[in-house]
Parts: structure tokens; sequence; C-alpha cells
């Protein structure tokens, strides 16, 4: 099952109020189940630097299934995951992405948000991701 371009543009429409609640300008990424780019948008003013960041927090939330905060509690020196951000191209794995699952529960896609603390960036992802 994979998320559809009417559910990432809703889960895009979620994050973009949530971040303008907080008053932040955000790059807001959705993959598929395939970790393949479904929707994309740049609010206006977002920073360039965080284009790449928001699509690859998707990517690695979708590839391992956990919010990516998580992944970098794992990967700190001495953990089960040290250096894992070096594989797949390039991961990141400090907040923002989290995976997206549907009514019953499984994973359709996932959400990368990048463009401000890192706080936002969870609290915008996790805005689109509940949104449907």
């Amino acid at each position: 099952m994979n998320i559809t371009l009417a559910q990432a543009e809703t889960a895009i429409e979620s994050a973009k109020q949530k971040a303008e609640e907080l008053n932040t300008k955000m790059n807001i990424a959705i993959v598929d189940a395939g970790a393949n780019l479904v929707a994309f948008a740049r609010m206006d003013g977002a920073w360039l630097g965080s284009l790449d960041i928001s699509i690859k927090k998707a990517k690695t939330a979708r590839y391992f299934d956990m919010n990516t905060g998580s992944i970098g509690e794992l990967s700190q020196p001495g953990g089960s995951l040290f250096n894992i951000e070096h594989s797949n191209q390039g991961l990141i794995t400090f907040p923002g992405g989290i995976p997206i699952k549907n009514k019953v529960g499984e994973i359709i896609g996932a959400i990368g948000v990048s463009g401000s603390s890192v706080e936002n960036d969870h609290a915008v992802a996790a805005s689109g991701a509940k949104a449907f």
C-alpha cells in the first residue's frame, strides 16, 4: 500500500499550517512506501540548504520505519547504529522525519521536514504525519 498524491498533499497542507503557527518556513517532502518522492513543497523563503535534508529525512524514516530522531539516538558513538548516516547515499539522523501510517497501522510512506530547529522540524512533521 502506498500513499496517494491526494494524501501526500493533505499531509503537506497540515505541515504547512503547523509551520505557519510556529512562524517558520519549511521544506516538506513526502515519499511513498518505496521511498520515492511523491510530493514536495518549499515554503516561500525556506532555506535552500534544507531542501535536500527534508527529502533525506523522509527517505531515512521510510528506510528504517522509525522517526529519524530515534535513529539519531542509536547512531551516537558507541551506539548500535554508529555511522549509519553514511549508508544509503547519506541519511539524516536528527528529528524531522516520521513514517506515515494508514488507518490500520501500515506504513504507506514518510514525511521529512527541514528549515528550523529540530524541535520545530519534528512538530511540523508530526502534524503532517497525522493529517489523515
